[in-house]
């Protein structure tokens, strides 16, 4: 083995690897809000609401989590210009991002908000709070500190997932890499440094997520709870 290993090539640009580290922890943060929302609202819809919606959400989970994502982002990108809908890359990457979240979510939230027992909403109303206050105190808080640590391993997931979105050249790190490495040729530096990044963000994450999970439950997460 003669390979001479180069790190400088891959160095001098790693602000474009820098750039697309942002890119790609801006498209997650984006999907992950909206995911959010579209997971509460399909989440409270599958519990409360009539049987046709109940099963229209139903089918929309199944099909987003018993498909791949890249034929979600393929069928968001290249599926759609035909209909006269188009999105550019970018675009492309943050909506299949959010619907695939948001299906993942929708069943983790309604995982959380079935975990709260029919006692403790009944003692909730006995004491004549009402329905807001009952939501609030009662299901909202302890839903969600069951459901944290599984949300912030589901965004950390589609962090990581959101590479795919290369296939379609979104400006995220992989595609950063990919570019540096058609000119440099330096294949194992560039996918080094970008595995590096990509751990980077992984691990600093996790931190983030275990410090406010602690914050605003005030109990300590153990190393790796988020994964």
């Amino acid at each position: 083995m003669n390979y001479i290993f180069h790190f400088g090539a891959v160095f001098h640009d790693f602000d474009i690897l820098l750039a697309g580290a942002l890119v790609t922890l801006r498209l997650s943060a984006i999907a992950m809000a909206f995911g959010l929302i579209i997971g509460t609202i399909c989440a409270l819809g599958k519990l409360t609401g009539p049987l046709p919606i109940r099963w229209l959400i139903g089918c929309y989970v199944e099909l987003i989590r018993n498909t791949p994502f890249l034929v979600q982002i393929f069928f968001v990108f290249f599926g759609l210009p035909p209909l006269g809908i188009r999105f550019d890359a970018n675009e492309a990457a943050a909506i299949a991002m959010t619907v695939n979240v948001g299906a993942y979510a929708t069943e983790i939230i309604r995982a959380g908000i079935e975990s709260i027992s029919e006692g403790q909403l009944e003692a909730g109303a006995a004491l004549g709070l009402s329905g807001f206050q009952i939501f609030r105190f009662i299901v909202f808080f302890p839903a969600l500190k069951a459901i944290f640590p599984a949300l912030s391993s589901q965004f950390i997931l589609l962090m990581l997932g959101s590479s795919v979105a290369a296939t379609i050249a979104a400006d995220e790190l992989t595609e950063a890499a990919n570019n540096i490495e058609s000119r440099t040729f330096r294949s194992i530096e560039v996918y080094a440094i970008a595995t590096g990044m990509y751990l980077a963000m992984s691990l600093g994450l996790n931190m983030v997520f275990a410090w406010l999970y602690h914050w605003l439950f005030g109990e300590p997460t153990g190393q790796g709870e988020n994964r």
